[in-house]
């Protein structure tokens, strides 16, 4: 029976333990070189033998993969290359702004694929994402990074789910961030830590990124093994692959698409800003959700006012008007309450609310509206004039010229006996002048010169005169205060206000001084009449023969040069003010006197076509009172005589006015019925001047006139659930044409308003199934009409109105890209009269990357392309110009609108609130074709 030899292997025991750590050395040995080989192969990869050893690489791992999904068999076909969405015309450099986008993650412009994840477009304002999966060519750790300009990110799912994805690394998050291509250790966050990864699996991975308009647009994503020493290489196409194939695929179809916490249609807002937007529009109005209060029993407004005739004088019917000149010929309406449509965040831009030139407010500002209070201290009062000139009296010039010819005898006759004496004195009786004023320009040459004339040229020549109590004092500018205690002497009768510069005088100045054309007479004396001004100059504006030159007596210019010597040529420091330099004093309390500016006075009802910042014309409260005070009267008498009806709220007053015959009001009320019951009421009255024949032809020697007259406008009544028709011509605009039907369904929704149809005249569309898309909608009603041929927008307008039955239902021209307020169905309704009024509202035009609810923008004040009116007004005037306008748009909304007006038809004209037309480029619309692009 064999033994185990226990007592030889006590004996060898070391040698056995030395022979195990040897065996464990080189199995660790080998297992790093076979490692090494295997990176080797990865780096060199793209040579023919290394290649085919990859590949069986990839096959065998492929091969062991026994849970791979359904999905690894198309493998081979999606291999190489990786899903890409771009969505253009969009602002902005952050990741954060991509988001904000209309159309992510669902409806991008453009669906393509990249070889490698490495994408360089050479384009701008846009955004891309880049989804897929990553095949990891080895076990074992890994390190991604990022480099992109402007702002990306990486996210990386630990799995091929797209939920189970996380922000891995980024570039940025405030926009300002980039870097240049290659450049993956600009950032901390550029470089991830490692990360394990398996190669018989794959794993989803989403790439986001912004660019804006400036800057080498690119964006890579590279790895490396987790190990010191080696470099980033770029993800090449060996080890991508897509995550679904689009090619053929409609761009509505989007339930393939992905949507991952990074990459979400409905990601939940995030928490208010400290800074949130500025639009006063964003804010909740009573006006926003008022079609959802019932409404008045119509039985109840019957008889409540007199009938009168509606005959205002601007109507132009029959009146021939020249080609786009209806635009002279629509008026504005007065609102009330405020609706705060004024854009007021975009006046740091633009202030042309305030009727002032540009170029004056920049320069002058707002100072002509502020009187400043008296001030107790000497300083001199500054009267620009924009036009640089100063206009004086002749008796102000005389008294200035007798003023400064006596201040010169009593310094001549005075010098040699008692310098410091006589100047005090000469201070002293110049206070018994004029109040103080700035001469900003010397006299003419023809004029008898004075002897300040004979001194030195200033930089900005002129006299300040200083006021003390009831005496005035004459100070040259050209003087230069002194440091010295002697020469303080002559200086004391000045206040210190005398020795500071004054602000209007010194930035603009650039001309040299001139040389004095004698010596002084008096050495020593600080007198206005010796010194010489270079202290309002940089000395850098100063050449070095002029610093000689103007050098006072006795100074010493290698000090000043030995000065200099401390400061670099190119140092950003600022040259340290010399001891004679008087820098501006700055009066903290300086008061101001200001009336009341109500700057809507000064605007009228034409229609202003240079503003489009400014917000509806706002109406008196003293007259809505007052108009109000009288229906509500009228109102509860016709009901019963006691008080039915109380006034809650005023919802909204429009005005539209007409100094000869009378104002036109649509009121809207929030009225309380009976205590019990709240509704509303919305009805046009009429404030009718009322003037009989007789009386229109005597005249009264008392001057007396007859009182206005509130009544019920005959054929004035807008009609509440009347049918409306939104018409709209499309073309190859699938993401546009389904946020339309989103839109039109969550109006529906919201409002539960059945009253309106959808007419949708499609011209061969070839990236969506517009049909199919209206017959999956919610959208109470739809018309599809299809049109061959190109793109014309007044042909497919007529064709879509010519398929309305109904000639008393109101037809909408419309745009695809628009975003409707909830009470857009109520405001066209109110607006729209059969044979008398058209609605042409004003729409805010975002600006590029501007939303909703960041609202940067203007009025659109000059188109009328979103029209509303009548089918028999339409069909009178005789439709869209179709023969003229076939191929190109633009003009054929003002053609339309002098037709309108011939017809003696009115057009209002309103801002509506939260009503905007989204920013797009004309690029790849309609009939325009593409060039393609060059490769590298």
């Amino acid at each position: 029976m064999l033994r185990f030899p226990v007592k030889k292997i006590r004996k060898q025991f070391k040698l056995l333990l030395l022979l195990v750590l040897l065996t464990f050395a080189v199995w660790f040995t080998y297992l790093h070189i076979n490692q090494g080989k295997s990176i080797k192969l990865h780096f060199n990869y793209g040579k023919g033998r290394q290649r085919g050893v990859l590949h069986s690489r990839s096959s065998d791992n492929h091969r062991k993969s026994e849970d791979a999904s359904e999905s690894h068999e198309d493998e081979a076909a999606y291999k190489g290359q990786a899903n890409l969405h771009v969505f253009e015309d969009w602002c902005g450099s952050s990741v954060v702004q991509l988001r904000k986008n209309l159309h992510f993650p669902l409806y991008p412009h453009t669906r393509t694929t990249v070889k490698k994840l490495a994408v360089a477009p050479k384009w701008k304002n846009y955004g891309l994402r880049i989804f897929g999966y990553i095949h990891p060519y080895r076990d074992g750790d890994f390190q991604f990074a990022v480099a992109s300009d402007d702002n990306s990110e990486l996210w990386l799912s630990s799995d091929e789910n797209p939920l189970n994805a996380r922000l891995l690394v980024y570039v940025g998050r405030l926009g300002s961030e980039w870097t240049a291509p290659g450049e993956f250790s600009k950032f901390r966050s550029q470089a991830s830590k490692s990360v394990h990864l398996i190669s018989s699996r794959r794993y989803y991975f989403e790439i986001l990124h912004k660019q804006d308009d400036k800057g080498s647009d690119h964006v890579e994503v590279g790895w490396r093994p987790f190990l010191p020493g080696l470099k980033f290489e770029v993800i090449d196409s060996a080890y991508i692959s897509l995550y679904t194939d689009e090619s053929s695929l409609k761009m509505n179809s989007v339930d393939h698409v992905p949507q991952t916490l990074a990459s979400h249609s409905r990601v939940p807002e995030e928490p208010p800003a400290s800074s949130p937007h500025g639009a006063d529009m964003l804010k909740a109005d009573p006006r926003d959700t008022f079609y959802s209060t019932p409404m008045i029993d119509p039985s109840r407004l019957e008889n409540v006012l007199p009938a009168c005739l509606y005959s205002p004088t601007y109507v132009v019917k029959d009146f021939p008007i020249a080609r786009y000149q209806g635009l002279q010929f629509v008026y504005l309406s007065f609102v009330y309450p405020n609706d705060f449509t004024r854009l007021t965040h975009m006046e740091r831009e633009n202030k042309c609310f305030y009727r002032e030139s540009p170029i004056y407010l920049e320069k002058f500002g707002f100072y002509k509206y502020m009187k400043m209070d008296e001030e107790d201290d000497d300083r001199p009062f500054f009267f620009p004039n924009p036009d640089g000139t100063c206009f004086l009296s002749r008796h102000f010039l005389a008294s200035l010229s007798a003023l400064t010819s006596r201040a010169k005898q009593i310094l001549s006759n005075s010098a040699h006996a008692a310098p410091a004496h006589a100047y005090a004195r000469v201070e002293k009786d110049r206070k018994k002048e004029e109040n103080k004023i700035y001469i900003t320009r010397p006299r003419p040459s023809k004029e008898k010169k004075t002897p300040m004339s004979r001194q030195p040229r200033e930089i900005f020549p002129g006299v300040f005169l200083y006021q003390n109590g009831k005496t005035t004092k004459l100070v040259n500018l050209s003087a230069k205060p002194r440091s010295s205690q002697k020469g303080m002497i002559g200086a004391r009768a000045l206040p210190p206000s005398a020795n500071q510069s004054h602000p209007g005088a010194v930035p603009n100045s650039t001309a040299p001084p001139t040389p004095p054309t004698q010596p002084p007479t008096v050495p020593g004396a600080n007198s206005s009449e010796n010194a010489q001004v270079t202290s309002y100059m940089r000395m850098s504006e100063i050449t070095e023969p002029q610093q000689q030159q103007h050098q006072p007596l006795g100074a010493e210019p290698e000090a000043e040069q030995e000065e200099e010597d401390g400061l670099s040529e190119y140092s950003y420091e600022d040259v340290e003010p010399r001891p004679g330099w008087v820098e501006e004093a700055i009066n903290w309390q300086r008061t101001f006197s200001v009336n009341t500016m109500d700057f809507e006075l000064l605007r009228s009802d034409w229609n202003d076509l240079r503003c489009n910042v400014s917000g509806n014309l706002q109406l008196a409260e003293s007259e809505v009172v007052d108009v109000l005070a009288q229906y509500m009267e009228k109102l509860n008498e016709r009901n019963g005589g006691s008080v039915i009806y109380t006034l809650l709220r005023i919802i909204n007053v429009e005005k539209r006015r007409d100094s000869a015959r009378g104002n036109r009001y649509l009121v809207e009320l929030e009225l309380m019925e009976r205590g019990r019951t709240v509704v509303r009421l919305s009805e046009y009255i009429y404030l009718l001047l009322h003037r009989s024949r007789l009386e229109d032809s005597l005249e009264t020697s008392e001057g007396a006139t007859a009182q206005p007259l509130l009544c019920q406008p005959v054929m004035l009544q807008w009609k509440k659930d009347v049918m409306v028709h939104f018409v709209v011509p499309v073309k190859n605009q699938a993401r546009w044409v389904q946020q339309f039907i989103t839109d039109m369904e969550r109006l529906h929704h919201e409002t539960k308003d059945n009253n309106f149809n959808i007419i949708i005249v499609d011209f061969q569309s070839e990236d969506m199934d517009v049909e199919q898309a209206l017959r999956e909608s919610s959208v109470p009603r739809y018309e599809y009409l299809r049109r061959t041929g190109n793109f014309e927008r007044s042909a497919g307008l007529q064709m879509g109105v010519d398929t309305i039955e109904d000639s008393h239902s109101i037809v909408f021209l419309c745009d695809l890209h628009i975003h409707f307020p909830l009470n857009i169905l109520e405001s066209i309704r109110k607006h729209c009269v059969e044979g008398r009024l058209a609605f042409a509202p004003i729409v805010m035009r975002l600006d590029c990357g501007s939303s909703p609810q960041e609202p940067n923008g203007y009025w659109e004040v000059n188109g009328f392309g979103l029209f509303g009116i009548y089918k028999s007004d339409f069909d009178k005037i005789g439709g869209m110009n179709t023969e003229e306008f076939k191929d190109r748009w633009g003009g054929e909304d003002w053609e339309l609108l002098d037709r309108v007006l011939q017809n003696g038809l009115e057009v209002e004209r309103l801002r509506l609130r939260n009503f905007f037309h989204y920013y797009h480029s004309k690029r790849g619309m309609w009939n325009s074709q593409t060039k393609k692009s060059p490769k590298g």
